[in-house]
């Protein structure tokens, strides 16, 4: 899986180091104006602002002892100026360290619960999103993921790649819906997936076991309100000896495939129902059939891309962007994409997005 932001961490991890000083920062502006300005002027009465400022990003006992750098020039402040209110200035310091302190203990707490969090998230993200391979055979394969909420991990975005004696099966998709319940659906239908394109040999018999797993898990845990919890999901197939993939499309965006300059979107004549709506929509699957010669770049993805937006409200340009693309392996084609995606929402994006991108190999 690629992964996201790792060329500016060093630079980011230099100004956080900034900021992290800048309670040392204030104490030193706030000594310094204190000194060399009338003592009318007071600016010692601000000292009680550094040890606040250090409960933001500071452990306890570094604030408490910031806190006690800020009462003694307090005090050496007032043997040089007499009239300057020390007792009350040292009151305030020493209130405000103590709730610092307090603050500065919260905080850590918060923190500790939010990496238990996080440890969780990662641990079910390797449920549903585990490491694949990125070769199998003459088949290259690379994966992208990324969380539409900067402290998210995963969300009900899903995708696998199985070797099977049928070929390399893909399955890509998104449960409808945020959240712990969304992540359990994804992870219910790609552990069916995992199992289904072993034994089955047609891609109809795994969509109707991705189907009833997803139908079972609602009704193991109902979704909240009145709108039934569904999936999108598309399940392809590609011989081993390549020349042709086949695509079952539950309602799923459509894959695009890159020969040379020319793209293609690889519409289904006939969609097959959504995951576990198929009840309500008939339990018609259709299977369709299209050429995949060596060389040819192949791209599925989850809606959040194509609805990917700007500051003006406009789609990201998914195809005009994929026609742009050069001949190139899959991980740099995640790579461009990852990046421009980001550069084109500014950052923010609305819903978490999958892709995988396959290449056939010229033998």
């Amino acid at each position: 899986m690629i992964e996201s932001g790792q060329p500016r961490l060093p630079r980011r991890y230099g100004r956080w180091r900034l900021v992290r000083l800048s309670p040392v920062f204030l104490t030193i502006v706030i000594a310094a104006l204190a000194y060399a300005t009338p003592p009318e002027m007071a600016f010692s009465r601000l000292l009680p602002a550094a040890p606040a400022l250090a409960a933001a990003m500071w452990p306890v006992l570094p604030t408490i002892l910031l806190g006690t750098v800020c009462l003694l020039l307090m005090i050496g402040l007032s043997l040089i100026f007499p009239d300057l209110g020390t007792w009350w200035t040292c009151a305030g310091i020493i209130a405000v360290t103590v709730a610092a302190a307090y603050g500065s203990h919260e905080r850590l707490q918060r923190e500790r619960t939010l990496i238990q969090v996080r440890l969780v998230a990662d641990a079910a993200q390797q449920v549903v999103l585990g490491p694949m391979p990125r070769l199998f055979g003459n088949i290259e394969i690379e994966s992208l993921y990324l969380a539409a909420a900067a402290e998210a991990r995963i969300g009900g975005d899903f995708y696998e790649v199985v070797d099977t004696p049928y070929g390399v099966r893909l399955l890509i998709g998104d449960v409808r819906g945020k959240g712990l319940p969304a992540v359990g659906a994804a992870a219910a239908i790609v552990n069916a997936f995992r199992e289904a394109a072993y034994d089955e040999s047609d891609l109809i018999a795994i969509a109707r076991r991705l189907d009833a797993s997803c139908t079972r898990y609602n009704a193991a845990y109902p979704p909240e309100g009145t709108m039934e919890r569904f999936a999108t999901a598309l399940v392809a197939e590609i011989p081993h000896t390549g020349k042709r993939i086949d695509i079952l499309n539950c309602g799923h965006p459509p894959p695009m495939l890159l020969n040379r300059k020319n793209v293609r979107v690889l519409e289904s004549a006939d969609p097959s129902p959504l995951l576990s709506l198929a009840e309500f929509l008939g339990g018609h699957y259709s299977v369709d059939t299209f050429d995949f010669a060596p060389g040819d770049l192949l791209l599925l993805y989850t809606d959040g891309i194509a609805e990917a937006r700007a500051r003006d409200g406009e789609f990201f340009p998914l195809s005009a962007w994929m026609g742009r693309q050069p001949p190139t392996p899959p991980r740099e084609l995640l790579t461009a994409l990852h990046r421009d995606l980001l550069h084109y929402s500014r950052g923010s994006l609305d819903d978490d997005v999958a892709a995988l991108a396959v290449r056939l190999r010229e033998l």
